[in-house]
């Protein structure tokens, strides 16, 4: 009976050995595939659960967790808007590196920096390029850019949700309000680079706020494209004249921005739908910088007039780098 047991043991050892592991490249992969599950599902959900989880210990014995955390918020309400709190650690941290190598996501200089507002296209669903660049560190922006502090700026509602709005500032990360880019632009001190997301081409032609602020603040223009950020989700397209595409043509006009529905890989398979972006390589290029001066109470035509010189400089950095990064020659920016 023993030298049975014994012979079984050593067959199921023997077996278990056989079965090949994982090679380091499949590690490798699992560990970039699961740090950006933990993004996609920070930025979808966290900010939603943690305000349910709050509403639910209202209506238990744990609600002084929820009182004591909404007198936090009241104190800190400002702090977004006054720089907000980055911690080094977050930004650093190694998950962010797994997150780069995914798509594999890279930063190309091509000049140098001091207070600028960065403009950066397209907007794309979760804006990974700027993301990635602006705010993890992964990619290198301060070692390329020396004394340079970035910032990236997102809808001010998000500081409104619990926990999510500590994420965020921890991140690095600053509402898209007049009044967060002014105290970044004059109370923070120099060497402050803000990235606004501008949007899609339509927006960029009729958004001239940021142009404005630039001026007010003798901050500089400074162009920036991720090429292959459109490639990382498919977009349902609705036709002109459907009830859907109404709907988001009325949430643009009041919201300032459409709600789509998009997909893009499985958890498990690159062949199923799920939420996770496809890996493709995205390069965001920071272009020459238009050189502005500082106008306290610019006018309609000065403000134009650099409005012009940015999409003509935006144009210029995308016709130079197009073919470089995965585009043909025939491919036209159009605002």
């Amino acid at each position: 009976l023993l030298t049975g047991s014994r012979a079984n043991v050593q067959t199921a050892l023997r077996t278990l050995l056989a079965v090949p592991w994982p090679s380091q490249r499949d590690v490798c992969s699992w560990l970039q595939l699961l740090a950006v599950l933990q993004w996609v599902l920070s930025f979808l959900l966290l900010g939603t659960v943690s305000l349910l989880i709050l509403i639910y210990l209202v209506f238990t014995s744990f609600w002084p967790i929820s009182a004591l955390y909404l007198a936090w918020i009241i104190f800190d309400w400002d702090t977004p808007e006054k720089g907000g709190r980055s911690l080094p650690c977050l930004q650093r941290w190694t998950v962010w590196r797994h997150f780069r190598d995914y798509f594999p996501v890279k930063l190309v200089k091509t000049h140098n920096l001091s207070n600028y507002i960065i403009g950066s296209h397209p907007h794309g669903i979760l804006c990974v390029g700027a993301f990635c660049n602006f705010i993890t560190g992964s990619t290198g922006f301060k070692e390329k850019f020396p004394g340079i502090r970035p910032f990236l700026t997102t809808l001010a509602g998000n500081f409104r949700l619990p926990v999510f709005r500590e994420y965020l500032m921890g991140g690095g990360l600053c509402p898209v309000t007049r009044r967060a880019i002014s105290y970044l632009l004059s109370k923070n001190g120099t060497g402050n680079a803000v990235a606004i997301v501008i949007g899609g081409a339509g927006e960029t032609r009729n958004r001239k706020g940021f142009i404005r602020m630039a001026l007010q603040h003798g901050a500089h223009l400074v162009p920036s494209f991720s090429f292959g950020e459109n490639d990382l989700f498919r977009q349902v397209i609705f036709e002109e004249g459907s009830w859907m595409r109404s709907i988001q043509e009325r949430f643009q006009k009041m919201m300032g921005f459409a709600p789509c529905i998009f997909y893009g890989r499985g958890l498990t398979s690159v062949q199923s739908r799920g939420f996770l972006p496809y890996a493709r390589p995205i390069t965001t290029v920071v272009g020459e910088p238009v050189m502005v001066p500082k106008i306290e109470d610019p006018s309609c035509e000065t403000v134009d007039m650099y409005h012009e010189m940015y999409i003509r400089s935006l144009l210029k950095l995308f016709n130079e780098n197009k073919t470089k990064y995965g585009m043909s020659e025939t491919d036209e920016l159009r605002i």
